[in-house]
């Protein structure tokens, strides 16, 4: 839903309009090169907040359980993924090691967790605390959660130590794997519009 003087500018021509309310399952186009200025997605709210939450559970889990274990000559060794940035601390490889944690557990955990909260207080109308600021947040770090990239460097890695070494999944992993599909089908059904909207009609 749009406020009475939501306007918008189009990203082809540059052409500002004012902006009105979508059926579901239906596109805006620009008045003056019909270039498709945004979709009222089907489901509204309530298919990105169950999304969310789904992986929201889903990156508790990942975290809390070991990704692998590693075992090599009758020892054996189990991480996580904070354990993995870890190691990569102890070898001295510092830069890595926090590149790794953040985009890997700090954003993707600052966006999943703000977007259920943000979801949650539109979908029951509700003015909380700070919804302005952490939509703003979600809308700039999240093409920074790059959970696909670490989940793409694990595999890379399990290939190469197959022939060193008995690697034994842990249910983090398979949590993670599930996550990193999860977080991409929520992500591209999360409607900043919409929801800046929304907040418009409750704020």
């Amino acid at each position: 839903m749009f406020s009475r003087m939501a306007l918008i500018i189009c990203n082809e021509c540059d052409t500002l309009q004012k902006a009105s309310s979508l059926p579901p399952g239906t596109n805006a186009q620009c008045s003056c090169c019909s270039s498709i200025l945004y979709t009222n997605r089907p489901g509204g709210l309530d298919t990105p907040l169950a999304l969310m939450t789904s992986s929201l559970v889903l990156f508790l889990l990942a975290n809390l359980f070991p990704l692998l274990t590693l075992e090599i000559q009758g020892l054996s060794q189990t991480t996580t993924i904070t354990g993995a940035a870890l190691a990569l601390f102890r070898e001295e490889m510092e830069l890595l090691a926090l590149v790794v944690w953040i985009t890997s557990v700090l954003l993707p955990g600052v966006i999943i967790s703000s977007a259920v909260y943000v979801l949650l207080a539109l979908r029951l109308s509700l003015n909380l605390p700070a919804l302005r600021q952490l939509l703003l947040a979600i809308s700039h770090i999240q093409p920074w959660g790059m959970m696909d990239v670490f989940m793409l460097g694990v595999l890379v890695a399990l290939v190469k130590l197959s022939d060193t070494a008995d690697i034994l999944p842990g249910p983090g992993i398979l949590a993670f794997g599930a996550l990193v599909v999860l977080f991409a089908m929520a992500m591209s059904r999360l409607d900043i519009r919409q929801m800046w909207n929304r907040l418009d009609v409750i704020a």
